[in-house]
């Protein structure tokens, strides 16, 4: 027994050593897949690459020779996206050619705003779907269906529809919110609801049928058998394993809100990096375009990572064995 323990303890300190590697290959690979779509797709748009990088300005032979130079136009396309790669590894965006200002100025002024819309998002998405499943869960069979088709027709509407509708009646019929560019929390409430309203619909379909399928398993009705209260079981013991599912459904969710920030901040008019890239994608403003590309997977990468740490939190066993249950 003893030689059995001491064969398994390598095999269990090198897994999660495993796993912390893999995730970092494959964080790796998606920040690369990222900067080479962004290399590929400025070379695939329409006119030459120098006019790309002015943003369609007519500039002087002298601006359009200090372009050629400063991205090595003139170099064989594999030693150009090497030095692409270098200045990124540098972290070296250079300057917006439209706001003619430091790319990661441009964006540091922009950021702060998006990461409160963000972060709120992301809190309320969390809350709202295990309360909401929660509460759906030990409801009849006939208003679980009438949530349901809701949660359905929320996932089918665009949020910038929800934004709309959600200004129309708190903004200018009732009057209790500010419609656009209100600062602190008033401001913050209607984007944050637009945003998180159909990441919170989904992920509260994941949790009930997860806290469904749990109430019945063995391990629910031995702890009825102890004298558990029903809420208990649903709490202590049922949620949890409601959870493994929907963490990581979580994770693509978060990732996924980037790009719904983008067009939450266009219907109310907030302060943000949304405005930023639509702005650089409309004057094909690269760097900017470039340095929001890269930046928008370190986030999705972050997001993922925390989430599959919440995950080894809830499961154990994924951090001894190196895998997902």
């Amino acid at each position: 027994m003893a030689g059995v323990l001491t064969a398994r303890a390598p095999r269990l300190v090198r897994s999660p050593l495993r796993r912390i590697l893999l995730r970092l290959v494959s964080s790796l690979a998606v920040l690369w897949g990222a900067v080479t779509a962004t290399f590929v797709l400025l070379h695939l748009m329409p006119g030459g690459t120098a006019d790309v990088l002015a943003a369609g300005a007519q500039v002087s032979p002298a601006t359009r020779a200090a372009i050629t130079a400063q991205y090595r136009l003139g170099d064989p396309l594999p030693q150009q996206y090497a030095a692409y790669l270098g200045r990124l590894l540098h972290g070296d965006f250079g300057d917006s050619y439209v706001l003619r200002e430091p790319v990661w100025r441009a964006i540091g002024t922009q950021l702060p705003a998006t990461l409160q819309l963000l972060s709120s998002t992301l809190l309320v998405t969390a809350v709202g779907a295990v309360l909401l499943a929660q509460a759906t869960a030990r409801a009849g069979r006939r208003t679980r269906a009438l949530v349901a088709s809701l949660e359905a027709l929320v996932v089918a509407l665009p949020p910038y529809w929800v934004g709309l509708l959600l200004l129309a009646l708190f903004s200018f019929q009732l009057r209790w919110l500010p419609a656009i560019g209100a600062p602190g929390l008033p401001g913050l409430i209607l984007p944050t609801a637009a945003l998180a309203a159909a990441p919170t619909a989904v992920l509260s379909q994941v949790l009930r049928e997860g806290l469904l399928r749990a109430v019945e398993e063995p391990f629910a009705t031995s702890a009825r058998a102890r004298g558990i209260s029903e809420q208990a079981v649903v709490l202590r013991h049922a949620l949890r394993h409601a959870l493994l599912p929907a963490t990581a459904l979580f994770g693509w969710l978060a990732g996924s809100l980037i790009g719904g920030a983008v067009v939450i901040e266009i219907v109310f008019s907030r302060q943000g990096i949304g405005r930023l890239l639509l702005s650089a994608v409309q004057n094909k403003d690269m760097p900017v375009v470039t340095a929001l590309v890269l930046l928008a997977a370190i986030v999705f990468v972050l997001v993922n990572l925390m989430v599959d740490t919440v995950h080894g939190l809830i499961d154990p066993r994924a951090r001894h064995l190196g895998r997902t249950l």
